[in-house]
């Protein structure tokens, strides 16, 4: 998402090295690379503008404090700024105190407003809050069954007019009566889109408004259109009057320049951002955070929040137990694969990990792949070979048949069997205090995996896998 973003500003700040103060003479270079990279990411003109403005008036004249760089103080600056713009603090979702909380969901055909309506109507029910979602889009063909889809999918309760040419606003204000007598705690109206901004998709907006009274009118964004994010902002703002903003499609090819357009242009709040197509992928939006994944420091708290997110405390305990004890088999491998797949693609959790948005793609691709092998090895094995790794060692046949039965080589069976050897070996020797080095994961370590197990494979009548 701003992997580009994040390598121009590191170029902007090479040529602070070594200065003892940050000065106008000094930092004009540096300032040029922010507002290229800017303008590249798509942040409307204006914005980039007071940004550079901005950072300039508060970086210059800053002292160099012993084991600090002028460029860590600039991106120090830079990072407060980008804070700043995006409004400092997450904005919870404004809640009636006497129920149901409307929520009014406006935007442009195409931003994936029903999906984004549906993201947070499931973000809202692990909440433990009753949802019910308004399909108020009679224009666009399927979007009625769309949302009725994704409702039965997560078990969310979908309204619809049951008769024809019923007037949008009129469904919401049945759908709110619904809400008001069936003890509903947040409706959320999914609105029809058009392919640009029409006097008739506005008006048509205020009349839902009006009637539905919503605590919340949030914009759903598409981040992939740039600079127009602005202006779109901009219009819906005064038109119909927004409250804040859902950015969707940060995980595909955007430049991410919307995310700092947008609280600038409206002065409201990005509330959540998609980072995903799967209907889980709806984050609340943390203005720290995505400062951070800008430039390039990772995002540690949205990565542990994921993680909390999927595993229960007992299984946790459980794990890090077999861990210290360098017990885990196969099945416990498997599991901690397949709570990643929950968790999101291998590429957008590497690059919540600060200092790791530099990881090439294609390596990250190669990781992935590896990580199918690997699954696919472990599905062709028993149960006693899953439990009990060390029986393989002995016995070729088992290992011959396991890379007939997954398609693969059977030196590619001996390499995540050394491997996985060989991470067990580190964990039990870290849990004595010892510090080895670390090897790899199966299938994705270093180049001597198999020489690693043939010289142990000779040595198996004095040790099993278990032992190492």
């Amino acid at each position: 998402m701003f992997d580009e973003l994040s390598s121009r500003f590191e170029d902007a700040v090479k040529g602070l090295r070594g200065e003892a103060k940050i000065s106008e003479n000094n930092i004009n270079d540096a300032l040029k690379e922010v507002k290229k990279a800017l303008l590249d990411a798509d942040v409307s003109l204006p914005v980039v503008k007071e940004f550079v403005s901005d950072v300039k008036d508060k970086a210059i004249g800053e002292e160099v404090v012993r084991g600090v760089n002028p460029g860590q103080k600039f991106i120090e600056v830079v990072n407060k700024e980008l804070i700043n713009i995006m409004g400092n603090e997450n904005s919870p979702l404004n809640e009636n105190e006497t129920k149901p909380t409307v929520i009014l969901m406006a935007g442009l055909q195409g931003a994936g407003k029903t999906t984004a309506t549906g993201k947070l109507g499931l973000h809202l029910k692990e909440k433990e809050k009753k949802v019910l979602l308004v399909a108020a889009d009679i224009y666009r063909p399927a979007a009625v069954e769309q949302l009725k889809t994704i409702g039965n999918q997560y078990d969310l309760e979908v309204y619809s007019a049951e008769e024809k040419n019923r007037k949008p606003e009129e469904i919401a204000k049945d759908a709110l009566n619904y809400a008001n007598s069936n003890n509903i705690d947040t409706l959320i109206v999914d609105t029809a889109g058009r392919l640009q901004i029409d006097e008739s998709m506005m008006s048509e907006m205020v009349r839902i408004k009006e009637v539905t009274k919503p605590d919340e009118v949030l914009l759903v964004v598409d981040s992939m259109i740039g600079q127009e994010a602005a202006d779109l902002t901009k219009s819906f703002h005064e038109k119909v009057g927004i409250s804040g903003a859902i950015l969707t499609k940060l995980d595909g090819d955007s430049r991410g320049g919307a995310a700092l357009s947008i609280r600038k242009i409206s002065g409201k709040p990005i509330k959540f951002i998609g980072t995903g197509e799967k209907i889980e992928a709806l984050q609340p939006f943390h203005p720290e955070r995505m400062a951070s994944r800008i430039l390039g420091m990772g995002d540690v708290l949205t990565l542990v929040e994921k993680a909390q997110k999927e595993v229960e405390l007992a299984d946790a305990e459980v794990m890090q137990k077999k861990l210290q004890d360098a017990t885990f088999d196969f099945n416990d491998f498997v599991k901690q694969m397949r709570l990643m797949k929950r968790m999101g693609s291998l590429g957008g959790l590497i690059k919540l990990i600060p200092g790791m948005n530099k990881i090439d793609d294609g390596m990250i691709k190669n990781g992935e792949e590896q990580l199918k092998k690997i699954e696919s090895m472990i599905s062709s094995m028993t149960l006693e070979e899953k439990q009990k790794p060390e029986v393989l060692a002995a016995q070729p046949s088992r290992r011959q048949r396991i890379a007939k039965g997954s398609g693969y080589r059977a030196k590619d069976v001996d390499k995540v069997l050394a491997d996985f050897q060989r991470m067990r070996g580190f964990m039990k020797q870290m849990s004595n205090g010892g510090m080895p080095g670390m090897g790899g994961m199966p299938g994705m370590g270093g180049g001597n995996g198999n020489k690693s197990f043939k010289k142990q494979k000779s040595n198996k009548k004095k040790k099993g896998f278990g032992d190492l």
